[in-house]
C-alpha cells in the first residue's frame, strides 16, 4: 500500500507512472529520456530549486506538517536563522488566503490523499492536495504570476487526477487549482479547468504513454536532449563548428 512515507520509492517509482515522472519523458514540457531514466535508477538526483522549496513550504502549512518541514530544511533559513526572503513572502501568501472563505473552502478537504488506478494498461499513482468527495478535486498552486500558469500545462496534472479518481470512486470530478502569486502584491483565485481541455489533455497522454512505457521498461533506448544539467554532466567533448555560435545553433 501507498503512504506519505514510501510514496516516493524507488520501487514505487518504477511500478507507478505519475504526473512528474511522465512530464520528465517528455521533451516538449522540459523533460529529457536519458535524465528521467538515470533518476528512476538513481543515477542523478534534481536539486530542488527556490521556485519547488516555496511551493512545498506553502504545501506542508496546509497539510498541518511544516514544522517537520521546517525541521528538513535548514537551507529555508539565513545563518542568522531568519527565514529566507522567499519564505517570507510564502509566509504573507498563506497569512493572506487563509483568511478568504472562497479560497480555503477549496483547500477544505481532506489533504494529500492517496489514490491508484490501472488507465491505458500502467498503474497510476497521484496524491490529491485536498480531496472533497462528491464535490471536487483541488491542487494547490503557488506560481510567478498567472501568465506562467499555461506554460506549466497544469492541465496535465489535472486530467491523471481526475480519471484515477474517477476509477476509483466511480464518479468524475470537476478539478480546480487554487493559485496564490509570489507578485509583489499577492494575486490569488480559484480556477476550474474546462472539461474539454482536460480531455484533450488526457487523450495526449494516452497517445504519448506506450513510446515512454517502452523507454521506462528498456525496450528502447532513452534519447538525451543534451542540454539539460545531467545531460551535461555525463557528455563528453566533441569536435565542433564555431558557425553554430554564430547561428544560434547552442
Amino acid at each position: 500500500m501507498l503512504t506519505n512515507e514510501n510514496y516516493f520509492s524507488p520501487e514505487n517509482n518504477m511500478k507507478y507512472m505519475s504526473v512528474s515522472q511522465y512530464k520528465s519523458f517528455m521533451p516538449e514540457l522540459g523533460g529529457c529520456e536519458a535524465r528521467a531514466m538515470a533518476e528512476l535508477k538513481g543515477e542523478y538526483r534534481r536539486p530542488l530549486t527556490k521556485a519547488l522549496l516555496v511551493g512545498s513550504f506553502v504545501d506542508a502549512y496546509f497539510e498541518g506538517t511544516l514544522k517537520q518541514f521546517m525541521e528538513e530544511h535548514h537551507d529555508i533559513f539565513t545563518k542568522k536563522d531568519m527565514l529566507r526572503s522567499e519564505f517570507q513572502k510564502a509566509n504573507e501568501i498563506i497569512g493572506r488566503v487563509k483568511k478568504d472563505p472562497l479560497f480555503m473552502k477549496f483547500l477544505s478537504g481532506e489533504k494529500q490523499k492517496i489514490f491508484t488506478a490501472k488507465m491505458f494498461g500502467v498503474e497510476w499513482k497521484i496524491k490529491v492536495d485536498s480531496y472533497c468527495p462528491s464535490i471536487c478535486i483541488t491542487d494547490l498552486k503557488i506560481v510567478r504570476d498567472y501568465k506562467s500558469m499555461v506554460y506549466w500545462r497544469y492541465d496535465i496534472q489535472g486530467a491523471p487526477y481526475q480519471e484515477v479518481v474517477r476509477l476509483n470512486i466511480g464518479e468524475q470530478l470537476p478539478f480546480y487549482l487554487a493559485a496564490a502569486t509570489k507578485e509583489k502584491v499577492a494575486n490569488f483565485d480559484v480556477f476550474q479547468i474546462p472539461q474539454d481541455i482536460l480531455n484533450g489533455a488526457l487523450s495526449e497522454i494516452e497517445y504519448n504513454l506506450p513510446h515512454i512505457i517502452e523507454v521506462k521498461t528498456g525496450i528502447i533506448e532513452p534519447v538525451a536532449c543534451g542540454e539539460c544539467d545531467y545531460c551535461k554532466s555525463v557528455k563528453g567533448a566533441k569536435i565542433r563548428n564555431y558557425s553554430e555560435l554564430i547561428l544560434g545553433g547552442i
